[in-house]
């Protein structure tokens, strides 16, 4: 999968349709704490992501998920990392899932370090946008969205 090394590079694989990944800010002192931004066209990538006996989970698995932990507002401080988060928004990290405020990255650059965790999905909302996770630092859901394709989100692999 490519490695988009600057913004003409992000925008060519966005447009078209070309699986890609960056550091957050382009920066690969980021990697460590933050991992690696996605684009949908490498979630969606035949070759295949996620290593092999995992792979990345869909709309529903997320949502089960959810349902799992008690929904509403109480599900994303069990996954947020309990530190890293700005604005005392820092979770408990009750079931290991360790979520980190890696933001993301869309057309205009990046945003949202420290302040919010968006994942990427298996499942296509429609030919422009694909369906996302993400926390916020300022309120304890799992909340849902359907994202540009082209957008730069984490993402989480599960077991097969």
């Amino acid at each position: 999968i490519m490695h988009a090394k600057n913004k003409e590079d992000w925008d060519t694989a966005s447009k078209e349709g070309i699986p890609a990944w960056c550091y957050y800010e382009n920066n690969p002192t980021k990697y460590a704490k933050y991992g690696k931004l996605y684009n949908w066209y490498a979630v969606n990538d035949e070759r295949g992501l996620a290593p092999r006996g995992w792979h990345i989970p869909n709309d529903t698995e997320w949502g089960i998920l959810n349902d799992f932990l008690g929904a509403g507002n109480i599900v994303g401080n069990k996954l947020k990392s309990a530190t890293g988060w700005s604005s005392n928004g820092n979770g408990t990290n009750e079931i290991g899932f360790n979520g980190i405020p890696g933001g993301f990255r869309s057309q205009f650059g990046f945003f949202l370090i420290n302040f919010g965790a968006y994942w990427w999905s298996a499942s296509e909302s429609n030919f422009f946008f694909a369906s996302s996770r993400f926390l916020s630092y300022n309120n304890g859901s799992l909340s849902s969205g359907n994202y540009i394709k082209g957008s730069g989100f984490s993402v989480r692999c599960i077991k097969d």
